[in-house]
C-alpha cells in the first residue's frame, strides 16, 4: 500500500470515528442507556479515533511502517467494532473477541518500539 492510499483509508476511518461517536452521543442514547452500555460505546469511539489518527500519522512518514499500520487498522475493526456491536445489541459474548483487537493495538505499538532505523 502506498502513502496516498494509507492516508485515504486513515481519513475514512477518522471520519467514521466521528460519525459513530456522534451516533452514540445523539442517535443511540435510548438504546445505549437501556442496555447500560454508553461507556462501552464511548470506549469504542475513543480507541477508534486515537488509532485512526495514528494511521494517518504513520501514512505521512517517508517509509510506511506496514506492520504497525495494519495492526492498528485491524485492531480498530476487531476492538472497536466488537465494542460497538456489544453496546448496540447487548449481546455480551461479542466482548470475547475484543481482547484480540487490543492485542492488535499492542502489537502495532510494540512494532514501532522495535522498528528498525530507516536509512535516508
Amino acid at each position: 500500500m502506498n502513502s496516498t492510499m494509507a492516508s485515504r483509508f486513515a481519513a475514512a476511518l477518522g471520519f467514521l470515528a466521528v460519525v459513530l461517536g456522534a451516533l452514540g452521543a445523539h442517535g443511540l442514547t435510548g438504546v445505549l442507556s437501556r442496555n447500560g452500555t454508553t461507556a462501552v460505546w464511548q470506549t469504542a469511539a475513543f480507541y477508534h479515533f486515537i488509532h485512526a489518527v495514528m494511521l494517518f500519522v504513520l501514512a505521512q512518514r517517508p517509509h510506511l511502517p506496514a506492520v504497525a499500520w495494519w495492526s492498528f487498522f485491524i485492531g480498530i475493526f476487531i476492538f472497536s467494532g466488537s465494542l460497538y456491536l456489544l453496546a448496540a445489541t447487548n449481546v455480551l459474548w461479542i466482548g470475547a473477541v475484543t481482547p484480540v483487537g487490543g492485542l492488535c493495538f499492542l502489537f502495532g505499538w510494540g512494532s514501532l518500539v522495535f522498528e528498525p532505523k530507516q536509512r535516508k
